[in-house]
């Protein structure tokens, strides 16, 4: 029976020789598991780029071709409204209060980051 516990050994040491290079070798599954989620994580990082690419494209489109989007930049980072509209300026509580100089009302409420809103004055 010690030729066959030999053949066996023999037989499990060549086994173990051919798995080697499937699981640590250079195409082996362990490389192929690495580098699928090297893709996946990839996959997921174009997609988020994709749909930040789409909405700049949307909003260059819209200042290109509409008016509408250069009047809300207008309104909301430089504080400017139409005429014959009244300014109200809504101040948080809790937020500090801005030093005021001379700067006209609105491109104050602008600048301190308070909402902003601004009606027609017929109402």
């Amino acid at each position: 029976m010690p030729v066959q516990r030999v053949l066996t050994y023999a037989f499990l040491a060549l086994l173990l020789l051919i798995q080697y290079p499937l699981w640590l070798g250079k195409g082996g599954w362990l490389r192929v598991w690495d580098l699928d989620r090297q893709v996946e994580g990839q996959k997921k990082t174009t997609e988020g780029l994709k749909r930040r690419n789409a909405g700049m494209e949307a909003e260059v489109r819209d200042l290109k071709n509409g008016v509408g989007a250069v009047e809300e930049r207008a309104r909301f980072e430089l504080g400017m409204v139409k005429e014959d509209e009244i300014f109200f300026q809504v101040l948080d509580a809790s937020a500090p209060t801005p030093t005021i100089g001379v700067v006209p009302s609105s491109l104050a409420a602008a600048s301190a980051g308070a909402k902003v809103s601004a009606v027609p004055a017929g109402r």
